[in-house]
């Protein structure tokens, strides 16, 4: 995958999330909703590689996590996730939701409509939302 495609998969991820939801469909709408982050901040990452630049293995193998604390570190963002969440208590509040979110909740079969609620309005919140947030840097 490439950095557009990781672009415009975030996308479609979030608005499939917000569909699912709308239809009270909360097991994949929790999934759907991290996933477009994961892969935010993939595009992320996909930013620190030049052309024709000889690969950094330590970034490609450490690109390779769902954990999206993890992913967050990998694409230099740590620090600004540090100051954004000292400017913003929203922002804060929105992101411990979001870091919480793994990629096995795709076997999950009970999650709640407030937990998928929470989340997706974390990441689509307009003014101190995740996925706002994360088209700064990629």
């Amino acid at each position: 995958m490439n950095k557009a495609e990781l672009e415009s998969l975030s996308s479609i991820r979030i608005r499939e999330a917000i569909k699912l939801l709308e239809n009270d469909e909360f097991n994949g709408a929790y999934y759907l909703a991290g996933y477009s982050v994961e892969c935010a901040l993939k595009a992320c990452i996909c930013k620190q590689v030049k052309e024709f630049d000889f690969p950094n293995k330590k970034l490609a193998q450490d690109s390779h996590t769902h954990n999206l604390t993890d992913l967050v570190g990998v694409a230099g963002l740590k620090q600004r996730l540090k100051k954004e969440e000292q400017d913003s208590e929203t922002f804060k509040l929105n992101w411990a939701v979001v870091k919480d979110w793994k990629e096995t909740s795709r076997y999950e079969t009970n999650i709640e409509k407030t937990r998928a609620i929470d989340l997706i309005e974390a990441i689509t919140d307009k003014q101190s939302g995740i996925l706002q947030w994360l088209k700064k840097f990629w």
